[in-house]
């Protein structure tokens, strides 16, 4: 199929088949968390209109932290769920804009903008929705380095082509701007013959991108490393579609992807959290392997001090370039984060992988982790 005719299949297939998030057929649109939810989200999320949430269909939760004021575009809105949890997290001072290609979608998101503006207490509505491409975002007019924050959540596997997407997230980003993506990855190259099948793709299984292809195509576009925070296999209900994608496991994952100057500064760091995120006081999970602990001096390396010191995260940290030793941030001691993506892909037996802080010990100093599996 021509990358047309893959548009029209998505959007027939969300715009009239998908009335509500219950008609998906594999468990990606129902994911747990694989992290506390932060209280200011929660307390977001109920506040969004029941009729939003009922349509959902991306994989779990995407909002990162510290959105206060920022700019932020979904990429594949949807019914518009995350926008408007978005929406509350930005403030008044804040702009979010969400895209999708299915009209049905967004004539649907837009009829909400209002009841939020109201429900949030805002002079004005914080939030538009436009129809349009998430690898043609110029024809949106959104400009080069206007944004601070993208999320994306299930939307880039409905894409034929994944590289014009990060490369045209990567263009309207600032300077040490974050893509925060949620997408389906697949334990192997997917045939071209299950490429054709429309189910299969509306799912975003057949459109899944092979997980050792988003390491070189983020660093073709210019990202950063991804940073890996969450990884849960993907269960299929339907046993039709188990038989056609017999032999291809699929996980949905969560990764951190960073816009950094390309004259950085190169040296590795000691780098000291504040405490200063909201709704966390104690402790920042940036990703699998990165966990700040509040006032306690660690090391990180050249890249992960430059996505600290660009970022939005730059006023909660104090960075001093790396003279001495110091105890790297671990969530998961001894342990490569990789590891954790590879579980996922590979146990089919697991409903999910939960990667959390069970116990934060003030006199030691030190975080415990536990992986827990929920399996059959």
């Amino acid at each position: 199929m021509e990358t047309l005719e893959y548009h029209e299949l998505v959007q027939r297939y969300y715009g009239s088949r998908l009335e509500i998030h219950g008609n998906l057929k594999t468990s990606a649109s129902c994911m747990s968390p694989s992290t506390p939810i932060p209280q200011s989200t929660f307390d977001a999320l109920r506040l969004v209109h029941p009729s939003v949430c009922k349509k959902y269909s991306g994989c779990g939760l995407v909002v990162p932290e510290k959105l206060q004021g920022c700019k932020v575009l979904d990429l594949g809105s949807g019914s518009g769920r995350d926008c408007f949890i978005l929406s509350k997290l930005v403030g008044q001072s804040g702009h979010v804009i969400g895209i999708d290609m299915t009209a049905e979608l967004i004539l649907a998101s837009r009829k909400y903008v209002q009841y939020h503006q109201q429900k949030y207490g805002y002079e004005k509505p914080n939030t538009i929705f436009v129809q349009g491409y998430i690898e043609k975002l110029n024809e949106t007019g959104i400009q080069s380095g206007s944004l601070d924050v993208l999320v994306s959540n299930c939307a880039m596997c409905l894409c034929p082509d994944k590289k014009p997407v990060l490369r045209e997230a990567f263009r309207v980003l600032k300077e040490g701007g974050e893509l925060y993506l949620s997408d389906i990855y697949s334990s192997k190259a997917v045939p071209e013959h299950l490429k054709q099948d429309p189910v299969l793709w509306g799912e975003g299984l057949s459109g899944a991108l092979y997980w050792r292809d988003l390491i070189s195509l983020v660093h073709e576009v210019g990202f950063s490393t991804p940073y890996l925070l969450t990884a849960s296999h993907i269960m299929v209900h339907n046993s039709e579609l188990q038989k056609k994608a017999s032999g291809i496991t699929h996980t949905s994952a969560t990764y951190r992807l960073f816009k950094l100057p390309k004259n950085r500064k190169q040296s590795d760091a000691v780098v000291a959290y504040k405490g200063t995120v909201p709704d966390h006081p104690d402790l920042l999970k940036f990703d699998m392997y990165h966990c700040f602990e509040t006032d306690i001096e660690v090391t990180v390396d050249a890249e992960m001090a430059a996505v600290l010191q660009h970022s939005r995260f730059s006023s909660d940290f104090s960075i001093q370039s790396s003279d001495k030793p110091a105890p790297s941030p671990k969530c998961a001691p001894q342990v490569n984060p990789l590891v954790y993506f590879l579980w996922a892909i590979q146990k089919p037996s697991c409903i999910c992988i939960f990667l959390y802080v069970l116990h934060y010990m003030k006199r030691k100093k030190e975080i415990l982790v536990s992986n827990s599996y929920h399996c059959n």
